[in-house]
C-alpha cells in the first residue's frame, strides 16, 4: 500500500521537476478538450517528436471540432497519411461527428459519456478528463507502467487484466486531490525522458531516492519484460500501371484493413513465386488484365507492428484486356502530380515521392 506521506512526497517531487523540465507541446498551450482530444488520439502508439507536425497541420486545417465534423473521410485519412493506424483518423472525425450531434458540440466531461466516443479507452478518456478539465482520474500508458512498477517494485507489466488492474488502482491512489492532470503528464514525461526502458537516466531523476529499484540496483528487471510477439515477413509486389501518361490506383475497401486509403495494385507472393510472376498473377486476378514489366522501380521495406513488409514495385503497362477491378471500393487514372491529392499507406508514399523526383530531373 502507498502511504499518504509517501504520495505527497512523490507528487510534490514530480509535480516540480514537471513544472521545470516539461518539454514545449503545442496541445499544452491551453486545455481546449477538442485540441487535447486530438493530441491524444495521436498519441496512441505514436511518439511524440512524430505527433508535433501532425497536430499543428490538423489544427490549421481543423481547428475546430464541428470542422472536423463536417470533414470528408477522405480529407481527414489523408491529414493522417504517415501516421498509421488510420482507423484512429475514422474514429476521432466519428467522434467529432457524435459530440456534434449528441453533446452540442462540445467534448463531454464525464467518465461514461466520454468513453461512448468511438475510439476512446480508459486511457484516453482519463487524460482528457484529467488535463482538459481537471479530474481526477488516472492514465496509465506504457512509461507510467514502467515508473511504477520500478518505484514501487512491481512485477507488473499490464500484461494481464490482474496486472494492468494492479497499476490502475496505483496510479489512483497516487493521484492528488487537484491537479491530477499534470500530474498525470509528470508521470508520462518521467517515463519518456528518464526511467527509460534500457538504460534509465537514474541520477537525472527526481525520485531517484524514493525509487525501490533504484536503490536495488533492479532497473533492467522492472517491468517484467512481455513475451516478444513473432514478426511475419512478407513479400509483396506492386505495379506503376501506366496508360499512357496516367496510373493506375484503387481504393481498399472500407471496413477492411487500411480500409479508404488508396494503393497501387498488387499482392503478396505465392509459394515459388518471383517478384515478377507474382506482379502479373495478382494484377489479371485484380484488375483482369495481363500486363508487360518494363522496369523494376525500387524496393521498399516497411514495419508494422508484426510484419515486416519487403514490396518490390515495378513500372508496367497493360498488354491485353481491359481493365474490371473486382476487389476495390473505387479505382481512378490520374497524373504523377494528381497522386498527392489522395491518402496513401505510408509504404505506397516512398512510391509516390519517388515517382514525383524522377518526374523532377526529366
Amino acid at each position: 500500500m502507498t502511504s499518504c506521506a509517501f504520495a505527497k512526497t512523490l507528487r510534490k517531487k514530480l509535480l516540480g521537476w514537471y513544472e521545470d523540465e516539461k518539454r514545449p507541446m503545442p496541445w499544452r498551450n491551453n486545455r481546449n478538450p477538442y485540441r487535447i482530444l486530438v493530441a491524444e488520439f495521436m498519441l496512441q502508439q505514436t511518439q511524440v517528436k512524430t505527433v508535433i507536425p501532425y497536430f499543428e497541420r490538423w489544427m490549421k486545417s481543423f481547428p475546430t471540432l464541428q470542422k472536423l465534423a463536417r470533414a470528408r473521410e477522405s480529407t481527414v485519412l489523408k491529414h493522417w497519411e504517415g501516421l498509421g493506424y488510420y482507423s484512429r483518423a475514422r474514429n476521432l472525425r466519428k467522434a467529432a461527428q457524435k459530440i456534434r450531434r449528441d453533446y452540442a458540440g462540445k467534448v463531454p466531461d464525464s467518465m461514461n459519456e466520454i468513453l461512448k466516443l468511438p475510439g476512446v479507452g480508459r486511457y484516453t478518456a482519463g487524460a482528457v478528463l484529467s488535463i482538459a478539465f481537471g479530474k481526477k482520474v488516472p492514465v496509465l500508458d506504457g512509461n507510467v507502467k514502467r515508473v511504477l512498477s520500478r518505484i514501487f517494485l512491481l512485477k507488473e507489466n499490464g500484461g494481464t487484466r490482474k496486472s494492468e488492474n494492479i497499476l490502475w488502482e496505483t496510479m489512483q491512489r497516487l493521484l492528488p486531490a487537484t491537479g491530477a492532470g499534470n500530474f498525470n503528464q509528470a508521470c508520462m514525461e518521467l517515463g519518456a525522458t528518464v526511467c527509460l526502458s534500457t538504460n534509465p537516466l537514474c541520477p537525472r531523476c527526481p525520485v531517484k531516492r524514493n525509487c525501490q529499484a533504484q536503490k536495488s540496483g533492479q532497473q533492467s528487471f522492472y517491468p517484467p519484460r512481455n513475451r516478444a510477439v513473432p514478426v511475419t515477413k512478407i513479400s509483396v509486389s506492386a505495379g506503376v500501371l501506366f496508360r499512357r501518361d496516367k496510373i493506375y490506383i484503387q481504393m481498399r475497401k472500407t471496413g477492411g484493413l487500411m480500409g479508404g486509403l488508396w494503393e497501387f495494385p498488387g499482392g503478396k507472393f505465392e509459394s515459388g513465386e518471383s517478384a515478377e510472376q507474382c506482379l502479373r498473377r495478382e494484377i489479371k486476378e485484380e484488375l483482369g488484365v495481363t500486363v508487360r514489366i518494363d522496369e523494376k522501380f525500387m524496393t521498399v521495406k516497411h514495419s508494422y507492428t508484426r510484419f515486416r513488409v519487403t514490396l518490390h514495385v515495378f513500372l508496367c503497362r497493360v498488354c491485353a484486356g481491359k481493365v474490371s477491378p473486382t476487389r476495390c471500393e473505387k479505382w481512378n487514372w490520374v497524373t504523377a502530380e494528381e497522386l498527392g491529392r489522395y491518402p496513401f499507406p505510408s509504404a505506397n508514399v516512398k512510391i509516390i515521392k519517388r515517382l514525383m523526383k524522377n518526374q523532377e530531373s526529366v
